[in-house]
C-alpha cells in the first residue's frame, strides 16, 4: 500500500477532522492524486467486496443506486412513472491471479468472466417473489477493475428462470423445507445467451477486448466482439 495512503487511512481512523484536513493539505498535487489512483485501485478489485463494481454497473445502466443491503441493487422509473428494479451480478478477473497459476504460484486456475453468477441462499419463495417483482439482471465483468461489459435481461426470460428452476428442483423436489436453502443458485452466459431480450449497456472497445481474449468464456467473447466497436 502507498504510505501516504497508508498515513491518511489511519488518520482518519484514529484522529479527528481537523488532523485530517491539515495531513491532506500538506501533500502536493501529484501526490493526492496517487493516493487517490492507489484508493481506487485497492477498492475496485477488493475480493471481499463487490459494492463499488455493484455500483458502477447499476448507474451505467441508468439505475439509482440501492446503498441499503436490503433490496434489490438498483432502481429507475419508467417515462410513463412505473418502478423498475435492478440486480446487478458483477464479476471482477484478476490478471495477477492468472500469472500466478501460469507460474504454478497457484494451483487452480481462476474463473473466467462468464457472464454469471449467483444468488445465495435460494428458495422457491424467493423466486416467487423475484418473478413477482419488475426485475431485471445486470451482468457485467471487470478485469483489473476495469469494466469490461455489462448485459442487462429480464429476469423473467424463459430460459433464465428454467435454470434457476432445475436446481431449485434438485434440492427441495417437494417445495421448500424450514431452515434449508440452495446455498447457490449460478448461472453463466449459457443460461441467457440465446434470449431475444437480451441487451448489451457496454462494451469495452474492441481492441481492448481482444486483448482480454484469454480471460473470458469462449461464447461471451465472441457474443461481445460482435458488439463492440
Amino acid at each position: 500500500m502507498n504510505k501516504n495512503l497508508e498515513e491518511i487511512i489511519k488518520t482518519y481512523s484514529c484522529k479527528n477532522h481537523k488532523e485530517l484536513n491539515d495531513l491532506l493539505l500538506s501533500y502536493s498535487k501529484d501526490s493526492l492524486i496517487s493516493v487517490f489512483n492507489d484508493l481506487l485501485t485497492l477498492y475496485i478489485n477488493d475480493k471481499n467486496s463487490s459494492t463499488i463494481r455493484e455500483f458502477i454497473t447499476v448507474s451505467i445502466a441508468g439505475y439509482q443506486h440501492n446503498t441499503k443491503k436490503i433490496g434489490f441493487n438498483g432502481f429507475k422509473q419508467t417515462s410513463i412513472g412505473e418502478a423498475v428494479n435492478c440486480e446487478a451480478k458483477p464479476k471482477n478477473f484478476s490478471t495477477s491471479d492468472f500469472a500466478d497459476y501460469k507460474n504454478k504460484i497457484r494451483k487452480g486456475r481462476p474463473s473466467s468472466l462468464d457472464g454469471g453468477g449467483n444468488f445465495t441462499d435460494y428458495t422457491w419463495a424467493r423466486l416467487k417473489k423475484d418473478k413477482q417483482a419488475k426485475l431485471n439482471m445486470l451482468f457485467s465483468g471487470f478485469i483489473d477493475g476495469q469494466l469490461v461489459y455489462i448485459l442487462e435481461l429480464p429476469f423473467n426470460d424463459k430460459e433464465f428462470v428454467a435454470n434457476l428452476e432445475k436446481q431449485l428442483e434438485a434440492k427441495f423436489p417437494n417445495g421448500d423445507e424450514k431452515g434449508y436453502y440452495l446455498r447457490s443458485a449460478s448461472f453463466n452466459f449459457s443460461n441467457y445467451s440465446m434470449s431475444k431480450e437480451l441487451r448489451t449497456i457496454f462494451v469495452i472497445d474492441k481492441n481492448k477486448l481482444e486483448t482480454f481474449k484469454d480471460y473470458l468464456r469462449r461464447d461471451l467473447f465472441e457474443f461481445l466482439l460482435k458488439k463492440a466497436i
